[in-house]
């Protein structure tokens, strides 16, 4: 028998959402529009010949982008092949012997991160209502709060997050890849007043980006050298020549993506009054999804008849879906095939 790292054995992997042709496809958080057209002329317009040269070590033209829209010095940004490679380098960077703190019921990849990287983490119950209990978390190790929350779709406040920051002794995370569909500004603007914060964005989801990979941290000078030490540890390069050029245009033209978060948005209320109106309950959304009550049999009978939607086979989580908002000729779909599976039920 061959052998492998015992490790192997110990971590049990992040499950990402199925991916499928032919579905109505509300499982993974995608957005239903088109990325800024000032990403289909960079594709137009790359020389191919560029490509047999190795790209940027920092992604320069991309942390010049993020730094103007975040209104930070360049050396406060640090962009990566995703979030999830963003937050992976940043458990391994800032976090060590004592035990990280998050929420028991937030993003499922945290604590995967935390065993492949040997990190010991605890984690702390929600509220009945769902929101983030802050009074709970002690002052030593460090946090990592998902803001808004996954998949409960709800956020927390500044306050609430810069009150942790006051009094813990290490890095409060915070993963914002839902902020810009949420009523609460992002954590950046603590980066002036606290040195123990880093925060961890993403394009791939108000941008349109999820095909690309690229996510980005903005935090304290000293933190991004720890992170750039640790991705230069593992892989110099892992934004490409086109993702580095597509996620500059992207970020550059804000407006475009202000207006699909619009479009999301009213969407995601609309459902919502449709849901309420049907007595479904569901927590109030900032994030493009909604999380709302269901069996794993309805999330079955969804795929059965074409519409993909997520289920969670946790204690907590088992008699709820995750829904993204999509279209609107998606959601009417969804709540037409809704109303039959119901109706079926009863």
């Amino acid at each position: 028998m061959i052998r492998v790292s015992a490790r192997v054995e110990e971590i049990e992997p992040y499950t990402a959402g199925e991916q499928a042709d032919g579905f109505i496809k509300l499982n993974t958080n995608e957005n239903p529009y088109p990325p800024s057209p000032q990403v289909e002329a960079v594709f137009k317009s790359f020389v191919s010949e560029r490509l047999r040269l190795y790209p940027s070590v920092t992604a320069a033209a991309a942390v010049k982008a993020i730094a103007a829209y975040e209104g930070v010095r360049e050396d406060c940004v640090f962009v990566g092949n995703g979030s999830d490679e963003v937050l992976a380098f940043a458990f391994a960077a800032l976090y060590d012997k004592e035990p990280v703190q998050f929420p028991e019921i937030t993003y499922s990849f945290y604590p995967v991160y935390c065993k492949l990287f040997g990190v010991p983490f605890r984690t702390v119950a929600l509220r009945d209502d769902f929101s983030v209990d802050f009074s709970a978390f002690s002052d030593e190790g460090g946090a990592v709060i998902a803001n808004p929350n996954a998949p409960t779709a709800l956020a927390s406040s500044l306050d609430d997050i810069a009150a942790l920051c006051e009094r813990s002794k290490r890095i409060v995370l915070v993963d914002e890849a839902y902020i810009d569909f949420a009523d609460v500004p992002s954590a950046v603007r603590l980066l002036d007043r606290y040195d123990n914060i880093a925060v961890v964005k993403t394009l791939s989801k108000s941008y349109s980006l999820a095909g690309v990979r690229c996510g980005y941290m903005v935090a304290r000078p000293e933190v991004i050298r720890a992170m750039t030490a640790i991705k230069d540890s593992f892989n110099s390069y892992p934004v490409d020549r086109v993702c580095e050029a597509v996620c500059a245009a992207a970020v550059g033209d804000a407006s475009y993506r202000d207006m699909t978060v619009r479009l999301v948005k009213s969407t995601r209320e609309r459902i919502e009054k449709a849901l309420d109106a049907r007595g479904v309950f569901h927590t109030r959304s900032q994030t493009n999804f909604i999380f709302m009550e269901g069996s794993r049999e309805l999330y079955l009978a969804f795929k059965d008849a074409g519409i993909l939607v997520r289920h969670f086979d946790k204690p907590k989580l088992k008699n709820f879906l995750r829904v993204t908002v999509g279209t609107d000729a998606d959601m009417d779909e969804f709540l037409k095939v809704y109303d039959r599976l119901t109706l079926r039920a009863e």
